[in-house]
């Protein structure tokens, strides 16, 4: 692999006018905010993994045909005492870092023990959230770091258990039509036992919007429902989770955390990525919780074990509940991402690849409706007629559930979010071909069970991001926006934009200034005035 992708990224503080080809759409005005891994070194000091780079956040503004870039460090505490100390102190997913030996090592462990589950870092690398009219640079972790969208400026670092008590939680949350925004977290040290918990951020009142002192919208935070853990000791991992009109869905995979071994990696010398592990004997489990009661369908729906990091949309059609996601047969893909990895020369990394475990796209068919008393064991319960999905009845009740594969090889998918809990016919997502870094992004029609690609040689583009047209009534009528780095230094990184429809270049937008590869991100339409 090129060490572009794990080169230190730099700041360009000041908006900086790209190079525009081909055209912008007029119609395409607001900004795509973007976040991932950007810093690998400080001082003399590296980072073993990809994902523990602190974070770079960056920026395209669309106006009037013209594309602006931005980029800025998050100035998390994290990246502060880093910075302070010129070296790394703070320790993050897979780099564990410890006290200077001047210092009580002793008190510190303590502390530590006491903690259980402890603040490894604000590092917030993985996707950028909105809660009511605030944006958060946001993990898998208690902190995010509220940013202006406009400037990039880190504001505050807010604390989700000052509002609600969780440990970890995801950055992948879902929106409603209402403005409603659904999260969840993992609260491992709660009084009443240790679970899951699906929370909502209500939309802001107009009440709220008009206060010349506005609050955090956090402050009005909801529980919607807890799900027991079915190991106390061994909570299930998650990334992300799916939600349609009437319910939440969670994904319980057997690639769990270990909660003894992360009390004590300090002692160890583990790191956090060294505290989760893949049980291949295990089931996964899927609950199906009401969103408006909060109350959990009482059937198990169980199947397979399998690993997964990015639900691709869900719906109900007919008593059913359709939901689609990506997963891996173990957990072999986090090991690409280690630096040393990453730095080996292409045709050795390729090869090295081959034995890890690819994407595999499948949907899952929940028949919530069906009476199941009146069926006979062994009896599949789905009655869609356009999956191969099952859910087969069981002696004890539950229903087996096993998955149609739709394609492979793609990840970091993406919908038309006015989609998002409907039934839905294209998605987008970044294909790779043995690589964690992909060389293509492609379009899938899940009616016809083909697809479109985008590639261009030395180029490796981010996720895609659709953005609808005005007034558009097809699912795809828009532009897909992605940046795209070269390992060519004779092409400068730029912003491509797509036509959603023919998958076909309607211009790029290039830019002068270094660009890092990010993770995920958000559209804002109509952005205020550049400051």
């Amino acid at each position: 692999m090129d060490t572009i992708f794990c080169r230190n990224g730099t700041e360009t503080l000041e908006p900086l006018k790209a190079e525009v080809t081909g055209s912008i759409p007029s119609w395409l005005q607001g900004t795509l905010i973007r976040n991932g891994p950007g810093l690998f070194s400080i001082g003399n000091t590296s980072y073993n993994h990809w994902f523990d780079g602190m974070s770079l956040i960056h920026s395209f503004t669309f106006k009037d045909g013209d594309v602006y870039y931005r980029s800025k460090f998050l100035k998390s505490d994290s990246y502060v005492k880093n910075m302070t100390a010129n070296r790394i102190v703070v320790s993050e997913f897979g780099t564990m870092v410890y006290p200077d030996p001047c210092k009580n090592i002793f008190a510190k462990a303590f502390t530590y023990l006491l903690n259980s589950i402890p603040d490894f870092t604000d590092n917030n690398i993985v996707n950028i959230i909105r809660y009511g009219e605030d944006y958060y640079a946001a993990s898998e972790i208690n902190y995010i770091n509220q940013i202006n969208p406009t400037t990039l400026d880190t504001i505050e670092r807010v604390n989700y258990r000052n509002h609600i008590a969780v440990n970890l939680a995801t950055a992948h949350p879902h929106y409603d039509d209402e403005g409603n925004t659904y999260n969840m977290g993992t609260a491992i040290m709660a009084l009443s036992g240790p679970k899951y918990v699906i929370f909502k951020v209500p939309a802001p009142t107009s009440d709220m919007k008009d206060s010349k002192k506005k609050s955090h919208a956090l402050k009005n935070l909801q529980q919607v429902c807890s799900i027991p853990f079915r190991s106390k000791l061994h909570p299930s991992y998650y990334h992300s989770f799916g939600m349609t009109e009437n319910y939440i869905i969670f994904v319980e995979q057997p690639f769990k955390l270990d909660i003894v071994r992360l009390a004590t990696a300090y002692f160890r010398g583990d790191t956090w990525s060294k505290c989760i592990s893949y049980d291949q004997d295990d089931v996964t489990l899927f609950h199906l919780i009401n969103k408006k009661t909060g109350v959990a369908v009482n059937t198990t729906f169980y199947g397979d074990g399998f690993i997964f990091f990015h639900h691709i949309n869900a719906y109900e059609e007919a008593g059913h509940v359709v939901f689609d996601l990506i997963s891996y047969k173990d957990n072999s893909v986090y090991d690409l991402f280690y630096i040393d990895s990453m730095k080996l020369e292409t045709q050795k990394f390729t090869e090295m690849s081959k034995v890890f475990s690819p994407p595999v796209c499948k949907r899952f068919v929940i028949p919530v409706c069906a009476d199941l008393k009146g069926a006979p064991l062994g009896t599949n319960l789905v009655s869609l007629e356009d999956t191969s999905a099952t859910a087969v009845l069981q002696k004890d009740g539950s229903l087996y559930c096993t998955p149609e594969a739709l394609i492979d090889g793609l990840e970091l998918p993406a919908i038309n979010y006015k989609y998002n809990g409907k039934k839905y016919r294209y998605f987008y997502g970044s294909m790779m071909e043995w690589s964690p870094q992909a060389n293509k992004i492609a379009k899938v029609d899940l009616d016809s069970k083909t697809h479109l690609e985008w590639t261009e040689e030395d180029c490796y583009p981010s996720e895609p991001t659709f953005v609808a047209s005005p007034g558009a009534v097809d699912e795809d009528d828009g532009v897909i926006l992605t940046s795209v780095l070269s390992i060519n230094p004779e092409k400068p990184p730029f912003m491509l934009v797509l036509d959603a429809k023919t998958f076909k270049e309607i211009g790029r937008a290039s830019v002068n200034a270094p660009i890092h590869m990010d993770l995920h991100g958000v559209f804002i339409p109509q952005e205020s005035e550049l400051k």
